[in-house]
């Protein structure tokens, strides 16, 4: 019933200051879950900057062999994006440890970080992870 209990958030990348490069999300283990999801909170996009978020794949936990997912990309042209979000649904990856990588291009963008949500768990509650530094679960809360 609750989300909180239902999904592991973490966050994988934190605030990346404005410019053009690749950025590397921390590794997740998909271990137990069916999905993630990666939020790719922007700060100041810079017109006609390329953003693009993808989400790569290996079957260790380690970054030397970690291969692009074929349509797992999302991106956007700057125009008005500052402040924005992008966001990329990997369900069921063939490999159990994942991550994403935010490439900034032709204009520099600042990227505030990124959180992923792994869902459909098989065992719950689900223990959050340690980026997590406090939690609460409120219900029918009176006034």
């Amino acid at each position: 019933m609750n989300l909180s209990k239902n999904v592991k958030i973490t966050r994988v990348m934190n605030a990346v200051a404005a410019g053009q490069a690749a950025n590397n999300g921390d590794i997740l283990d998909m271990s137990g879950f069916d999905g993630v999801v990666f939020v790719c909170a922007l700060g100041t996009v810079t017109d006609a900057s390329v953003v693009t978020m993808k989400a790569q794949q290996d079957a260790l936990n380690g970054a030397g062999a970690m291969t692009d997912l074929v349509g797992a990309t999302v991106s956007l042209t700057a125009s008005t994006d500052s402040n924005q979000c992008l966001l990329l649904d990997l369900y069921r990856p063939e490999k159990r440890y994942v991550r994403c990588v935010v490439t900034t291009a032709t204009q520099n963008a600042g990227i505030d970080g990124v959180i992923a949500i792994q869902y459909s768990g098989r065992y719950q509650p689900v223990t959050q992870s340690a980026s997590i530094d406090a939690s609460t679960l409120s219900v029918s809360p009176s006034e």
